[in-house]
């Protein structure tokens, strides 16, 4: 069924990264948007005909039928018809939901507006516009087609956000945007020939940074001691790998402050390993600063600066 959906179309799909969909550009206005949870609110009618489109059989349109529609029991025992969305945290839910934004939004917006742009990632949406009058106009045309498909925008979180660059000097109330963990705003950046200019490009999100240094906090790094640092390398690199192959695949310099955290979780886990180093927060601060340049592997971080171990210069 997925293979029915349109090239901007991302999420519950099998291939299909989230970190793939940043690969789009942006024009000068990006419209921004967000719809209210689709899984509560889409028309149950409508997706039994996407999904009569795609289904070889007719079982598989009975069984999804009865699914969707099958009354939600309340905790005294009350059973509550199901009347509209899919049932939450059910496998199918976010593929459905998929098909069914294929149709109310993916194609309408490559028939009505081919000359703009986009990428859904499940029910987050960027529109590239060329002007702002333009991206005020797919604002009401996309609020219009969505109510009439039993949907609506999100009003807090949908908006118009100019990107600012060399070329756009502009000043507008939103000049950022946060999109799949990444935070998209005027950044600098530097060219080929060593030069540095003004550019619109994403990096790691502050919500997305604060997570990570939240799962660092979690570990207790600190109190491990009767663990030696290759054990809580294979406990915990590979976690730290993945966050750098996502977070670190666009300006990766935004990352360093969150992952010096973890620098100073293993110097403080060092001071209560080794007894030499009780009491000497330096002397520890050296101490793995040394085992990062030794052995880079141990932890993905500190491979990523310009050489060995310059990850630890700030701990």
């Amino acid at each position: 069924m997925t293979a029915h959906l349109t090239r901007a179309t991302w999420g519950a799909r099998c291939g299909k990264s989230a970190r793939r969909v940043l690969r789009g550009g942006t024009g000068t206005s990006d419209l921004v948007a967000r719809l209210v949870p689709t899984h509560h609110s889409l028309s149950q009618d409508l997706l039994l005909r996407a999904v009569k489109k795609h289904a070889p059989e007719q079982w598989i349109v009975l069984y999804i039928e009865r699914w969707l529609k099958v009354p939600v029991q309340e905790e005294d025992g009350r059973l509550v018809p199901r009347e509209k969305g899919t049932p939450q945290g059910g496998v199918a839910s976010p593929l459905l939901a998929n098909l069914f934004l294929h149709y109310a939004l993916d194609r309408w917006l490559a028939a009505h507006y081919p000359q703009v742009s986009f990428e859904r990632y499940a029910d987050d949406v960027i529109a590239h516009c060329r002007t702002e009058k333009e991206a005020q106009e797919m604002r009401k045309a996309i609020a219009a087609r969505l109510q009439s498909c039993g949907l609506e925008l999100h009003p807090e979180k949908t908006k118009i956000v100019y990107c600012k660059d060399d070329s756009r000097k502009k000043t507008y109330p939103n000049e950022k945007f946060d999109f799949l963990g990444y935070t998209f705003r005027p950044r600098s950046s530097m060219n080929r020939k060593g030069k540095f200019f003004i550019n619109f490009s994403p990096a790691v999100s502050n919500q997305a940074a604060k997570a990570i240094r939240d799962k660092f906090r979690s570990w207790k790094l600190p109190q491990r001691s009767d663990k030696a640092i290759e054990d809580l390398s294979r406990m915990f690199n590979p976690i730290i790998r993945g966050w750098i192959q996502y977070y670190g695949r666009y300006y990766r310099s935004a990352l360093y402050p969150t992952m010096r955290e973890l620098d100073r979780d293993l110097v403080l886990w060092a001071k209560q390993k080794y007894k030499k180093l009780r009491r000497h927060l330096r002397r520890a601060t050296h101490w793995i600063a040394r085992i990062s340049r030794s052995a880079p592997e141990l932890f993905a971080h500190w491979q990523m600066g310009a050489r060995r171990g310059s990850m630890m210069g700030a701990v």
